[in-house]
């Protein structure tokens, strides 16, 4: 699972814009536009998702969970 939060940060760290993102993923700009509007844990069917964590995870993006060892125990994402 990947929250609104995390994609966000996951964004930033890469230095990519929404239209950036939609295109890696292979995901129209709408799509991702709605991703991050979500409250709290990103809602999807689970192709779309999957390519949302692919494409993050090309760029080096580690989806930190909840309950994951982390330092603060929190989710996150770091670059690897």
């Amino acid at each position: 699972m990947i929250t609104a939060g995390q994609m966000k940060a996951a964004r930033a760290l890469l230095g990519l814009d929404q239209r950036e993102l939609a295109q890696r993923s292979g995901l129209s700009l709408p799509t991702i536009q709605r991703m991050e509007a979500s409250d709290g844990v990103v809602r999807g069917n689970v192709d779309s998702l999957m390519k949302l964590v692919n494409a993050l995870a090309a760029g080096g993006i580690e989806l930190i969970g909840e309950g994951a060892i982390s330092s603060s125990g929190g989710r996150g994402v770091r670059l690897k």
